[in-house]
């Protein structure tokens, strides 16, 4: 499926009745199937007696081939929005060749010795170099995210720290295997160590994370812990050509039991107005915000693998996007109370107004949904083709308007320059 057509839903079956690429894949069964759907293969490393890599497109997270070739040709002849967009990306200090990574053996997040600043600058420069690299094709920008990548398969061996070490699997995993999945097939880039890397250090604490919630009640997290563990194990499914992980992942998003979980993220839909409730929107528009950008990178990268999860239980994280967008806009929402409960032993909570702290917060997170849902969809999407407009062109990890801490580094970014169309 070309990630640049649009499935219009009043045309087509619903996303829970449309089989994707990969259900096809399996029914039609090995080599055959990739050669008539023509599907890439690519070599794993699972191990696996079933020929998974023929399930995997690459590059197939947040960004496929057709995207960075469409970004290369309309920069090249200065067209707008690709051109301011891709001014934000050369004026990051990131996206420099010169670049020297800081790798560490041990990363800590949460409690004494925090050292992960280290890892989400260098995350963040090794992507911003791979984009130039592929949308320029500079030799200097591929050289230097090959260095940082390279930097890091051969030294970091534990993520570590109080709860928020999960944090940091999660999104410094998906981000770094993007930066990972740009870099494929460049001279010089040891591929198969940073999959040992991805497989051994960061997939343990997702996997574990969404198995036990660090030993806590269920609905104690909130929504983008499950999302960013999530986002990894999928990321590192598709680099690994891992099946069994990218379905743990994708499974997850359908049935889990946890807050990241589509029904448990968007708990209620208020159909007649086409809106639906963040999980978070009652504690602050900050983290609503996170769990909408994590969504997001969770939907694309699984829409690059033939998976329409954008669409998923009728459009209900559009409904979701629509609704957090709104508020953030400065306009009313409807709220439910929402309970649940925390700690070890389920101690009961309840929220019964939305939050306006951080409300309005600017996040690189819109022109992604934007573009899949008005431009691919062919969707009525105002709310979010609104905020989308008001941030445009979007930048990404170290730029002033997101902020020098984590915060303003929990998204890759430049969806202006990415996903215009």
């Amino acid at each position: 499926m070309s990630s640049d057509l649009p499935h219009p839903h009043d045309m087509s079956p619903t996303a829970d009745q449309r089989p994707s690429r990969r259900t096809l894949l399996r029914a039609a069964g090995g080599l055959a199937a990739a050669g008539v759907l023509g599907v890439g293969t690519a070599a794993g490393v699972s191990g696996r007696a079933e020929a998974a890599p023929l399930l995997f497109t690459h590059p197939g997270m947040l960004n496929s081939w057709g995207e960075l070739n469409r970004a290369k040709v309309y920069v090249a002849v200065g067209l707008e929005p690709w051109r301011s967009g891709w001014n934000r990306l050369v004026a990051n200090r990131h996206a420099q060749s010169t670049w020297t990574p800081n790798p560490r053996a041990t990363i800590i997040r949460g409690g004494p010795g925090a050292n992960y600043p280290l890892l989400y600058n260098d995350i963040h420069a090794a992507y911003q170099n791979a984009l130039r690299w592929r949308i320029a094709g500079t030799t200097a920008h591929a050289d230097a995210a090959v260095r940082i990548l390279n930097a890091w398969s051969a030294i970091l061996t534990t993520i570590t720290g109080n709860a928020d070490r999960f944090l940091a699997a999660g999104i410094y995993g998906y981000q770094f295997a993007n930066a990972a999945e740009l870099m494929r097939g460049s001279p010089g880039f040891d591929l198969a160590r940073f999959r040992q890397m991805m497989l051994n250090v960061f997939y343990p604490l997702n996997d574990r994370f969404l198995r036990e919630h660090n030993d806590a009640c269920i609905t104690n997290y909130w929504a983008n812990w499950d999302l960013c563990t999530m986002a990894s194990i999928l990321a590192i499914g598709i680099l690994c050509d891992d099946d069994a992980k990218y379905d743990q992942a994708v499974d997850y998003f359908k049935n889990g039991a946890g807050n990241g979980s589509l029904r448990h993220a968007v708990p209620f839909v208020y159909e007649s107005e086409g809106l639906a409730q963040w999980q978070e929107s009652g504690r602050d528009q900050g983290h609503s915000l996170l769990g909408i950008g994590l969504m997001g990178a969770f939907c694309e990268m699984a829409w690059h693998q033939g998976e329409d999860l954008y669409g998923y239980d009728d459009n209900r994280f559009m409904k979701a996007a629509q609704y957090v967008a709104k508020y953030n806009l400065g306009q009313d929402v409807p709220f439910t109370t929402y309970t649940w409960g925390s700690g070890q032993n389920c101690a009961p909570q309840r929220q019964t107004v939305i939050s306006s702290a951080s409300r309005g917060q600017p996040r690189p997170v819109w022109d992604m949904l934007h573009y899949h849902y008005a431009r691919r969809r062919r969707l009525s999407v105002p709310y979010i083709t609104a905020i989308a407009e008001k941030g445009r062109p979007e930048g990404g990890g170290g730029d002033s308007p997101y902020g020098t801490t984590s915060g303003g580094f929990d998204q890759l970014g430049f969806g202006t320059l990415l996903y215009a169309r």
